[in-house]
């Protein structure tokens, strides 16, 4: 277990942050990439271990290709890209549609694509969701749509790449910077407001969705599943 490596595509913050860190405190090698060389320093910064940085666009293809030349255990793709996901239907724009595929869908794709021959024997992909695809809500229609995509995709590839695993984590709504674009100012009340509304009583932590990747990076027996972190989000 201590010599696994596992890269973590959008481990510069929130989720991907929040499993980097408990993939150091098991004692597995990590590295995370992302877009900004700024955010992946903080990250690194924050980290009790040392982590290898690598910066990568998941929607660019040559970009992914060349994220590893070493092996891997496992992959973690928690990339997403809040700017432009959301708007009425009249004023979004076919260019933040394709943005918002080109991150949730196709760039998973791509990983699957191009880091699959990296993983080793009885590795995994592991792709995130997100609540979206159960309750949309106005304004959501692509994200939506790339949420319910995903999961497509991931039990297709389940079977194309057996026996590497490929498995989605599902978050509900969790309490990280993507909100403060979001919401700005009326992040407080809004999450407060979604809290009050759920069988757990509150909205999730990066640390609540962390431990969901590792439960199915941990099981060998799982793959073309879904497993849903939501706070019991869509039975509300």
């Amino acid at each position: 277990m201590t010599q696994q490596h596992v890269l973590v595509i959008g481990g510069s913050s929130g989720m991907g942050l929040a499993l980097a860190a408990r993939l150091l405190s098991t004692g597995r090698r990590v590295t995370i990439a992302g877009r900004s060389p700024d955010r992946l320093a903080a990250a690194a910064a924050r980290l009790a271990s040392p982590v290898t940085c690598v910066q990568a666009d998941i929607s660019v293809e040559s970009q992914v290709a060349a994220l590893t030349d070493d092996t891997l255990d496992h992959v973690v793709v928690t990339a997403a890209d809040a700017v432009g996901a959301y708007a009425p239907l009249p004023s979004f724009t076919l260019t933040a549609a394709t943005a918002v595929l080109a991150t949730k869908v196709l760039g998973p794709w791509l990983v699957a694509k191009h880091l699959a021959p990296a993983l080793c024997p009885g590795g995994s992909l592991t792709f995130t969701s997100g609540i979206a695809a159960y309750r949309p809500g106005s304004g959501a229609s692509m994200i939506a749509t790339a949420n319910g995509a995903l999961e497509s995709l991931a039990r297709s590839l389940a079977l194309e790449l057996a026996p590497i695993r490929v498995n989605v984590v599902s978050p509900g709504w969790v309490d990280t910077p993507i909100w403060d674009t979001l919401a700005g100012p009326a992040k407080h009340d809004r999450l407060s407001a979604m809290a009050a509304k759920l069988p757990t009583g509150r909205v999730g932590t990066p640390d609540d969705i962390a431990q969901a990747f590792l439960s199915l990076l941990d099981n060998p027996f799982i793959t073309g599943t879904v497993l849903h972190a939501d706070g019991g989000h869509r039975l509300v």
